[in-house]
């Protein structure tokens, strides 16, 4: 490796969520001393989760946001730096890369590791975020259980609807899928599977209004979109399930991404279509989107950016 400068990092980190801390735990203990910039939301979606019950070596569960400050303590016992605030621009012409700051700063760095995330879509409504973690969801794989024998239900019409509506079926009593068309967007397959499981029922041409309860979800209250009519309907929970958007638009134009913005990797690996530049976590991944792949892929990232530094 190259002689030291000390004002050009070895390892930046974009992202303080599983995937990013697992990469700053990792590359700490490398002795690359890396920094890791924040981004708008610390510690990721899990700071928004209440119940965390399938992270293992946590047999009784764990509070999403307590999760996050273990991740965050154990990164900073090896040395990890943290910075808050925003990247607002990259440039990867020219090595080392450089890292523009909201507040004017500049990083310039040998390697960068992006573990922006993904957020989930919302509706948009003031009781969603009020709600969220009383009822309201956007991942049935980490909030399903909570939901034993009650009704609930989905909204959305796409693939991750009918898999969200499929799955939850393991854990309530009745599932109602609400869509603001006559006809669902979801692959033929998918739709055959929802269509044929007697528990899920669904409303169609309809939109969700208002999310109804104090301290947790009693029902909702949704519109007819051909004829206005407004109905309340009585149920316990609402999984939000419109989609995901990868939080990539820094990146636009300067790394490969998919149709849908997710950035794109060589497969076994983290490595973009940028030498040196590596993707962890839900910023790269649209299909299992859970906190322990993401973590998983912040030690690749990791792994990967020390080998890249070692060759160069």
């Amino acid at each position: 490796m190259e002689a030291q400068n000390p004002s050009i990092e070895n390892v930046t980190i974009i992202g303080t969520g599983p995937a990013g801390l697992t990469a700053a735990i990792y590359s700490a203990r490398a002795n690359l001393q890396p920094l890791c910039i924040e981004g708008e939301q610390p510690g990721g979606q899990l700071t928004i989760t209440s119940d965390v019950e399938n992270y293992p070596g946590f047999e009784e569960g764990v509070m999403g946001p307590e999760l996050m400050t273990k991740f965050r303590k154990q990164a900073e016992r090896f040395g990890t730096r943290f910075f808050q605030g925003d990247v607002r621009s990259v440039d990867f012409s020219r090595q080392p890369f450089r890292l523009e700051l909201a507040n004017g700063q500049t990083v310039q760095t040998r390697t960068l590791i992006i573990a922006t995330g993904a957020s989930a879509k919302w509706l948009g409504i003031p009781s969603e975020k009020r709600l969220m973690g009383k009822g309201v969801s956007s991942c049935a794989t980490c909030d399903g259980f909570f939901f034993r024998n009650l009704d609930i239900a989905v909204i959305g019409g796409g693939d991750t609807a009918m898999e969200e509506a499929t799955f939850l079926t393991r854990f309530a009593k009745s599932v109602l899928v609400i869509h603001r068309r006559d006809s669902l967007r979801a692959s033929k397959i998918m739709q055959e599977k929802a269509q044929k499981n007697p528990k899920i029922k669904f409303l169609w041409n309809s939109g969700v209004e208002e999310i109804l309860g104090s301290d947790s979800v009693t029902g909702i209250r949704v519109k007819n979109l051909v004829n206005g009519e407004l109905s309340e309907i009585p149920l316990q929970g609402v999984f939000v399930a419109i989609g995901h958007q990868p939080n990539t638009g820094l990146f636009q134009g300067k790394l490969d991404q998919d149709s849908t913005g997710y950035l794109k990797v060589t497969p076994g690996t983290t490595r973009t279509s940028v030498p040196g530049v590596f993707a962890a976590g839900d910023v790269a991944d649209h299909v299992y989107r859970q906190a322990v792949t993401a973590a998983g892929t912040g030690c690749m990232a990791a792994i990967d950016a020390e080998r890249y530094l070692e060759g160069h």
